[in-house]
């Protein structure tokens, strides 16, 4: 369980970073956590993000009775962008300005049940891999001693570069729902069990009260006879 304890970590230490039930992500194109929500509580985060840039945001309710949760997602003038009431999984993805986005996790609903909750973030086009590319052009303008060009092999790279993550993000979503579905499997296994066992005694009574009307009827008519 290493991603809860890491939010813990981020927990103690975003009181010194930003607002009280806010954490500040640093920039960072693909990022998952997991946390626990307590009931009657909400959590909120931050994340810095630039003109023309895309931010993908995608959420899942691990566990917790009902499997639910209201989602907010507002831009940095303070606009609502996104408003989920009591789902189980969501997938957004906004054009940005420059600003912090702030995202929260309503919980306030529930005044029993917590909820583990999974989310990513995925960012695109926040201008650090735009500048790599334009290094690499750098060094192509000029060159007519190969066949292929480097433009070519560049697009190549970056062609199985976006496969790649695109692979890594459908295989965290599947873990994801793993994690869920062993939750309610887990859940189902003990409601199981509990009825069994409740099952089991209701029998238990009803097997000794009809040994015992049984018993107590013979004794009657002994008594008659003599």
């Amino acid at each position: 369980m290493g991603p809860p304890r890491l939010l813990l970590l981020l927990g103690c230490l975003a009181p010194l970073l930003s607002p009280p039930g806010a954490a500040d992500f640093s920039p960072s194109l693909d990022s998952d956590f997991t946390f626990t929500l307590p009931a009657g509580r909400k959590e909120c985060f931050y994340q810095p993000m630039r003109k023309e840039a895309s931010l993908e945001l995608e959420y899942q309710v691990l566990d917790g009775a009902g499997l639910d949760v209201d989602f907010h997602l507002l831009s940095p003038k303070g606009e609502t962008l996104v408003f989920d009431e009591r789902k189980s999984d969501g997938v957004h993805t906004v054009e940005t300005e420059e600003g912090d986005y702030m995202f929260c996790f309503d919980n306030t609903f529930s005044t029993i049940s917590e909820k583990v909750i999974f989310f990513e973030l995925i960012l695109d086009n926040m201008g650090e891999e735009g500048q790599d590319q334009e290094d690499w052009k750098k060094y192509v303008t000029g060159t007519d001693l190969l066949d292929m060009k480097l433009e070519d092999i560049l697009e190549s790279i970056n062609s199985v570069k976006a496969r790649l993550s695109k692979s890594v993000q459908i295989q965290t979503l599947l873990r994801a729902f793993e994690a869920r579905d062993r939750n309610i499997q887990e859940s189902n296994f003990d409601r199981v069990n509990f009825w069994s066992m409740v099952n089991l005694g209701v029998m238990v009574v009803v097997s000794a009260v009809q040994v015992y009307m049984l018993k107590s009827l013979f004794e009657d008519k002994r008594k008659s006879r003599t």
